[in-house]
């Protein structure tokens, strides 16, 4: 990419599309037009015309090209995970020192006093705004975004107009309220206190998603939305500072998708498995809040019958959505639709690659509709259907299997504020709701309970995934937790991006015990999460792993009980 194509990346007459290239630079045009950026050794990004994401894009090209779009999942817990016994214990008086925490959000409120160390410098070793546009103030190969380092921030900081010098500021708090918590100076009179405030911490504001991805996906204009490409370069920067500096990182993402397959494949899930195995990194995600929403149908198909109905009840102010059914091989699966006027539209077969656009007489409704019998990154059969100006009432779909054996397939709404919470299916399954890169292996994928009366939060999303992996890993506090707000006082909220958040500070300890400390050199995310997990406190009522609390919830006082028998340091 040359300085002249760079605008292509914030440009909306362009659209982001993914290249699995694999190191061969062969494959880099695939899309016409197209200015091509690599990101790493396995994937590239091309900046194709807008005018490529037609309605038949899909067949014509792949889902996997298109980024997905993410979504926020937030909405005492130092004592619930038992850290502050930990910290009375002279020799565990551990805060995160020397420890790089790295938070991909929204953005952070840099001037607020909790992210300032005693001497008076800021715990903020860079801040990467990818909202604001520079000449060359971008981090290294990335072309867009404005670079913020330690000494611009700490001189902001001492000047009467801050954001005269670093006008990157948090306009939605999300970031700012996961950042207090995972490093946030104590403040006593607010019942207030990050997990590890003696940490140093790398921020990155997410630039939104381009409107041209939000109208193919029709997600809503006002809707906080962040995309999957985006998301990766944040994590690539963070990984190059907590390596350049030689210093230990706790990463924490805050944030999820319903889209795809609900399991490790796709871009960022990969990306993640793969840095989750490298000394010095932990990684933590959460699970969402999709447990409740009525957003999953799962369906199983006796070869006898072939078909079954899933009924969707769609709200009066439904706008547009798009909708996700991934069907298990062997079998292959086709759909048929009837409208809440009765209008019935036959059964489309099953093709390899398919687009069909229907438009309703009695109804203002049209429903594109995308049949991939393979899709590229599972294997599996993808329907993708997008409903603009969809009806109110109820939609009902027959779902017919193809096979001699027994078939099943899931379907997925989007999740947070992508869809009213007014549609819905009529017989949903609250499982199999964790949203990506929760689905990934090897990163702590963290649900969240309310450590008041040890209840696992209500909307928080299940596991297992759709392969029947273990998910999510463990519970962490996530309900009316004291967080910062953008006034610079505390209230509460509630979610599993609160419950990541506390769980990354955690991991920072952890770091600081094995690493800082020379107890374990060798600690990664996979070695953290057996850590907690072997700690963790669990209800003998209950069975583990489970579906809803994954192997329980994070003591860590218990954790380093369990390993105190003489740990020589290495």
């Amino acid at each position: 990419m040359t300085q002249e194509d760079r605008y292509k990346i914030v440009s909306n007459d362009f659209v982001d599309l993914f290249i699995s290239y694999n190191g061969n630079e062969r494959l880099l045009n695939q899309f016409p037009n197209a200015t091509t950026q690599i990101m790493d050794a396995r994937y590239a990004i091309a900046y194709a015309p807008s005018s490529i994401l037609s309605s038949n894009f899909i067949s014509k090209y792949d889902y996997a090209a298109l980024p997905h779009c993410f979504g926020l999942t937030s909405n005492i817990s130092l004592d619930a995970s038992e850290v502050s016994k930990l910290r009375r214990i002279p020799n565990f008086s551990l805060q995160g020192k020397g420890v790089l925490m790295g938070i991909i959000d929204t953005g952070i409120d840099y001037t607020n006093s909790i992210f300032i160390h005693e001497d008076g410098t800021s715990k903020i070793i860079s801040i990467w705004d990818q909202t604001i546009d520079s000449e060359d103030q971008y981090p290294p190969n990335t072309f867009f975004g404005t670079e913020y380092n330690s000494e611009m921030i700490n001189k902001a900081i001492s000047n009467e107009h801050p954001l005269e010098i670093v006008p990157s500021v948090d306009e939605i708090g999300h970031g700012t309220m996961l950042a207090g918590i995972m490093v946030g100076s104590e403040v006593p009179l607010s019942n207030f206190s990050g997990l590890a405030p003696s940490a140093d911490i790398i921020v990155v504001k997410l630039k939104q998603a381009k409107q041209n991805l939000r109208d193919f996906l029709l997600i809503p204009k006002d809707v906080p939305c962040y995309q999957e490409n985006d998301i990766m370069w944040a994590v690539h920067y963070i990984n190059d500072i907590s390596t350049k500096l030689n210093r230990p990182c706790s990463i924490c993402i805050g944030l999820g998708t319903s889209q795809g397959s609900h399991d490790e494949s796709g871009p960022l899930n990969e990306l993640l498995n793969y840095l989750s195995d490298f000394y010095g990194l932990a990684i933590t995600v959460s699970a969402g809040n999709e447990g409740n929403s009525r957003r999953h149908f799962f369906g199983e198909i006796d070869p006898a019958v072939g078909k079954t109905t899933v009924e969707l009840y769609i709200g009066e102010k439904e706008t547009g959505f798009s909708m996700e059914l991934w069907g298990s091989a062997p079998d292959t699966y086709s759909i048929d639709i009837l409208s809440p006027t009765g209008e019935f539209y036959p059964r489309i077969p099953e093709s390899l690659k398919s687009n069909r656009e229907i438009s309703f007489v009695f109804e203002t409704t049209t429903i594109s509709v995308n049949y991939r019998l393979i899709e590229t990154s599972t294997g599996e059969q993808l329907i993708l259907l997008r409903f603009k100006n969809p009806a109110m009432g109820v939609w009902r779909l027959q779902i017919y299997s193809k096979g001699n054996l027994p078939g099943n397939f899931h379907i997925w709404l989007p999740m947070g504020e992508f869809i009213t919470s007014d549609t819905y299916f009529i017989d949903p399954d609250r499982f199999t709701t964790i949203t990506s890169p929760g689905n990934t292996m090897k990163p702590l994928t963290i649900t969240a309970y309310n450590p008041s009366n040890k209840s696992l939060y209500d909307k928080a999303s299940k596991g297992y995934t759709r392969n029947n992996d273990i998910k999510p890993d463990l519970a962490a506090p996530g309900v009316n937790i004291t967080v910062p707000t953008l006034k610079k006082d505390f209230t509460s909220a509630s979610g599993t991006g609160l419950a990541a958040a506390h769980t990354a500070g955690i991991n920072a300890i952890l770091l600081e015990w094995g690493i800082i400390n020379g107890y374990y050199p060798y600690m990664n995310s996979t070695i953290v999460k057996k850590y907690l997990i072997r700690g963790a406190d669990r209800s003998r009522y209950l069975q583990y792993p489970n579906q809803d609390w994954g192997y329980g919830t994070i003591n860590l006082y218990n954790t380093f009980n369990i390993l105190r028998t003489d740990f020589p340091k290495v």
